[in-house]
């Protein structure tokens, strides 16, 4: 995404107006967030360590469980700190920030978690630099982020109906892996995820897109009301794509480990 693209006031507004519906329907969000965690090294034990783009804070009490030392859970959705504050961990200190300019001390940090936030940065590059800024020598970054081929399905079927921005534009992936060999980290590794969900009609997709808050947030998207006679023609398009399963929808997640 480049910085005319995503509006990050819009992000925070439309993740806080999620936050209590969220994990509901977070099932896709928590599998990708799980399987980057068991990606972490098996001898890293940090001492110091924060969450990036916590939401509800469901990872923050993951890596407070798993190692037992206080997380900064950080998050740009006001809404979604307050509601990750009721439920803990007590250890936990939750932070208004946005990862592109984190309010973090200079290699103060021992690893950098984000899952399925990073995606919403502007310019992902800029936030790669503030966290090297902030690890500490020998200190590790994971995260994971959607990438080009997320959604296509909603996507085609939009591209049959009208001309406008309807489903958010993630990175090329080849645009990602460049961004990451640029960033100065001592090593990385890269490694794409295909998840293809199913839905029996497509408001079932749309309803889990808007109460997960990542419904469209990009420049060219439609005002107002989506008329009738174009939710029909989506309906119709999208039902091209139907599979014995339902109609599905893939996501492309990449996950990664940086190494300072």
């Amino acid at each position: 995404m480049n910085a005319a693209a995503i509006d990050k006031r819009a992000v925070a507004a439309s993740f806080s107006r999620a936050a209590s519906t969220y994990d509901q329907v977070a099932e896709l969000q928590r599998q990708v967030g799980s399987n980057l965690l068991a990606r972490l090294p098996e001898s890293l034990r940090p001492r110091s360590l924060a969450d990036l783009g916590c939401g509800t804070g469901y990872f923050t009490r993951a890596l407070n469980a798993r190692f037992g030392r206080p997380v900064l859970g950080l998050d740009i959705a006001e809404g979604m700190l307050r509601y990750a504050r009721t439920q803990g961990p007590e250890q936990a200190a939750w932070i208004t920030a946005d990862a592109e300019a984190l309010p973090l001390r200079g290699s103060s940090q021992d690893l950098l978690f984000s899952s399925l936030a990073l995606q919403w940065c502007p310019d992902l590059g800029r936030a790669l630099a503030d966290a090297r800024r902030v690890l500490l020598p020998g200190g590790v970054m994971a995260f994971n982020t959607l990438v080009e081929g997320t959604l296509g399905e909603l996507r085609d079927a939009w591209e049959q109906v009208d001309g406008y921005v309807h489903v958010n534009r993630f990175m090329p992936l080849a645009q990602l892996q460049s961004l990451l060999s640029e960033a100065g980290f001592a090593r990385w590794h890269c490694e794409v995820e295909t998840h293809v969900l199913h839905y029996p009609q497509l408001s079932a997709l749309t309803h889990e897109l808007k109460a997960l808050g990542a419904h469209n947030l990009n420049a060219g998207r439609p005002g107002g009301l989506t008329g009738r006679a174009r939710l029909r023609a989506l309906t119709a398009a999208y039902e091209t794509h139907r599979q014995s399963a339902g109609l599905p929808a893939t996501y492309q997640v990449a996950q990664i480990i940086l190494h300072k």
